[in-house]
């Protein structure tokens, strides 16, 4: 296919380059030219703008640093929004707000022009060996048209639903991780000022229940079919977990904010009536503040669980 590419920067410029290698004919533009050059002496055709580059392509990749940088390509002073063709499709890899993507994606669908949200995660690895993932949404029979330069560049693409939904999955996702994040720079300085090496420590733990299941994965058993009944660990039992690591926290004077958080919660949802049935009940409480309900059917977790 012939493809535009705005955007060659860390994530950018290799995944450009696997779909050149995935035999496509690139465009290319970024605000700089000489990180294109590479890409150039591979084949692919320099555009000085945006606006330039639509010509005669199929489809339009973007590769952003953000909402802000989105809106200037697109709608900006040569721009994208006034040099598109009906019938070409845009996919922004971007790691965008959802609200500015569905927004913009509504202009472009006044000029004939599909607008897919489509983040990458895998990091400047993942993007150099094409194995991320690319959580697409938006208009479907477009995916399934750009489907052979998704899989050029992604051994994981999946199509997810309406325009925005890619944005919202991938911030699900990052936002988890930097919880957890932040969790293990707690915990892990907890246990250290408290007298273990942190190789002792890290070498101990990855053996553990947490660290032999996938982050995600352990979703399936209680949250997804709202089943905390009987419980696999008690909430009281948990909750005396929780206090105590707060307690050696105190001890060596470590700061425990998102562990007395969880001390917190933990303890309103046993005076809820929680105590004895599973500790992830604490998704109940979430959901009642939220007004909103995570489920999933047993036979849809099932389905996602054996791929």
């Amino acid at each position: 296919m012939k493809v535009g590419f705005i955007g060659l920067g860390t994530m950018g410029g290799r995944i450009a380059m696997n779909a050149i290698r995935g035999g496509h004919e690139l465009t290319v533009n970024d605000v700089s030219s000489q990180v294109a050059q590479r890409h150039i002496e591979a084949g692919a055709t320099w555009a000085a703008t945006p606006a330039a580059l639509t010509d005669g392509v199929d489809v339009i990749l973007m590769s952003l640093p953000g909402p802000k940088e989105f809106e200037a390509v697109t709608l900006g002073p040569d721009g994208l929004i006034d040099s598109v063709k009906p019938g070409q499709a845009i996919l922004d890899l971007t790691t965008n707000s959802p609200t500015v993507v569905r927004r913009v994606a509504a202009l472009f669908a006044e000029k004939g022009v599909h607008l897919l949200d489509a983040p990458v995660s895998g990091g400047p690895t993942g993007a150099e060996s094409g194995k991320m993932a690319v959580w697409v949404g938006g208009d479907k029979a477009t995916y399934e048209r750009c489907l052979p330069v998704i899989e050029s560049i992604s051994d994981a693409p999946r199509y997810i639903g309406d325009v925005g939904s890619g944005s919202i999955a991938k911030l699900v996702h990052n936002l988890t991780g930097y919880i957890l994040h932040a969790a293990t720079a707690e915990t892990f300085t907890m246990g250290v000022k408290a007298g273990l090496d942190a190789d002792s420590l890290w070498e101990a733990v990855r053996q553990g229940a947490l660290g032999r299941q996938r982050i995600f994965d352990a979703m399936a058993k209680q949250y997804l079919p709202g089943r905390f009944d009987p419980p696999d660990f008690a909430l009281n039992l948990a909750r005396k977990d929780v206090a105590l690591a707060c307690e050696v926290g105190r001890e060596f004077e470590v700061p425990m904010r998102l562990s007395h958080l969880v001390l917190a919660e933990m303890t309103e949802a046993i005076n809820k009536g929680h105590g004895t049935r599973d500790s992830r009940t604490l998704m109940l409480m979430q959901e009642e503040r939220s007004g909103v309900e995570v489920r999933v059917p047993k036979d849809r977790i099932d389905e996602i669980m054996e791929r």
